[in-house]
């Protein structure tokens, strides 16, 4: 069995591959990770720095 990895992804990414890396580790389509960092970012304020700081920790899988 393989071992489920956390990162972002190269293939079908729109800016850095987070919420599409997201998508793929909890089984959810991208455009609903998408849309929660959005209303994370209108109502909380801290989707943005979420964002910046997964970007910043997560490796990239090119292999997609």
């Amino acid at each position: 069995m393989e071992e489920k990895r956390l990162t972002r992804v190269e293939e079908g990414r729109m800016i850095a591959g987070v919420c599409t890396g997201l998508g793929r580790y909890f089984g959810v389509d991208p455009t609903i990770i998408r849309i929660l960092f959005l209303l994370l970012f209108l109502f909380a304020g801290g989707g943005v720095l979420l964002y910046l700081i997964l970007w910043a920790i997560m490796p990239l899988d090119k292999a997609g």
